[in-house]
């Protein structure tokens, strides 16, 4: 396989298994941890079945909290959190991992959101390039990405969302990014577009108890920012449920690897393990190109391809 050279694009590609693929699957998420707490079992899933699996990550992560002795040999947050992902790579057997080079933004009213370089401030038609560019020269025939609310509000998830979704459409569109053909990348059209999603009984349980113990779940986190009760609404429905129940070992080894994030982790992974094995067997999709119609729901990212 011809690795493609992305470092114009400033993007910095980390190839951690180059093989000729068969099936080509692109994760294009804001943070370092997005892809293992998000779909790791997907992730693995395809993997395991010798498909290319890439992630495209916005940032690297710079305004997460971290314990001070996790910060023990690290210059800062972001060195620390791009160890971490290096390492998930390698549990998720990625085929690559390409950091687009932008600053965690963090919360929306957060200090942080003023950054110069954070991604909520990069031009909108950077991004979208840059993962235009990724789309052309990787191939893909399915691509994953944030729906639009981001999950629960980041505004980078929102960001992503919008570049990624756009990158999809314009990619086979040789008036946008001209200068990408010219350089020698060619139009390429994805077949399938999915967002993450999530069955949302437990939440709405969740809000209730907090209700009834008097906790705002409206209001929650250190900052008072995350809106589980418009996490829930915004909830897009789901289509397509992928299963990597074999797969549980994996994906919590890749859960370990963001040890600076996990902590809200920490009662799931202490549940028996045939519990822990129910819980997180499925994760869920919407599929948004081809619309969808209704019927059975697909098992599988690429069925009909």
């Amino acid at each position: 396989m011809t690795i493609p050279d992305f470092a114009n694009y400033g993007i910095d590609s980390h190839w951690i298994n180059p093989e000729p693929p068969r099936r080509t699957l692109l994760v294009v998420y804001a943070h370092p941890d997005d892809e293992s707490f998000g779909n790791a079992g997907t992730i693995i899933h395809y993997t395991a079945q010798g498909a290319a699996v890439h992630y495209a990550c916005a940032t690297r992560g710079e305004s997460g909290t971290v314990a001070p002795e996790k910060m023990r040999g690290y210059a800062d947050v972001g060195a620390l959190r791009t160890d971490e992902m290096l390492c998930a790579a390698k549990a998720l057997d990625l085929t690559g991992l390409h950091f687009l080079g932008y600053r965690d933004s963090g919360m929306v009213g957060t200090p942080e959101n003023d950054h110069p370089d954070a991604l909520v401030q990069a031009d909108p038609d950077r991004v979208a390039g840059q993962v235009t560019a990724l789309i052309r020269a990787l191939q893909p025939q399915v691509v994953l990405t944030f729906g639009p609310y981001g999950g629960y509000g980041h505004p980078d998830h929102i960001a992503m969302h919008h570049a990624a979704t756009r990158a999809f459409r314009e990619a086979a569109d040789p008036t946008c990014f001209p200068e990408q053909l010219a350089s020698g990348l060619s139009p390429w059209q994805p077949s399938k577009l999915y967002y993450p999603t999530f069955r949302t009984l437990t939440l709405k349980i969740g809000i209730r108890l907090m209700r009834l113990r008097g906790m705002d779940p409206s209001r929650l986190g250190e900052n008072k920012d995350i809106d589980l009760v418009r996490a829930a609404r915004e909830t897009t429905p789901i289509t397509t449920t992928v299963n990597s129940q074999e797969h549980l070992a994996a994906k919590e080894r890749a859960w370990a690897c963001h040890a600076s994030q996990n902590s809200a982790r920490g009662p799931f992974q202490r549940l028996p393990g045939v519990l822990r094995s129910r819980f997180f067997a499925n994760e869920h999709f919407t599929r948004i190109v081809p619309e969808w119609h209704g019927g059975p729901r697909e098992q599988d990212l690429f069925t009909g391809i």
